[in-house]
């Protein structure tokens, strides 16, 4: 199940919003360790009311998609190693170089909408 701030963002990016609004603090979620998850505890978005259980939900797909390629990214980020290394082996060798990154792609596809 995605998780609330990200179906938050989804929410935002179809009303033509930023996640901005959350480093603004126009949006504050909450969780109050009762068992019942996170919730929207204010929303001052200026223009976008508050969005409905039912509105989030219809975000669930997306969101999970992007938070699965976002560990998609950082898992590839880590097998990738460091900038400095991989730059060295391009110049050794580019045709190991392609095939490293390619074989971790593989083995880490990203996800389609």
């Amino acid at each position: 199940m995605a998780k609330l701030f990200t179906k938050v963002k989804k929410y935002l990016e179809a009303n033509s919003k930023t996640i901005s609004e959350f480093e603004e603090e126009n949006i504050i979620l909450q969780n109050d360790s009762d068992g019942k998850g996170d919730y929207i505890k204010s929303w001052n978005v200026s223009g976008l009311t508050e969005p409905t259980e039912e509105q989030l939900n219809s975000y669930e797909s997306s969101a999970q998609t992007e938070e699965n390629n976002n560990t998609i990214r950082a898992t590839r980020k880590s097998a990738y190693g460091d900038i400095g290394d991989q730059l060295d082996e391009i110049y050794k060798d580019i045709d190991a170089w392609k095939a490293r990154i390619q074989s971790i792609k593989d083995a880490n596809p990203k996800e389609t909408e």
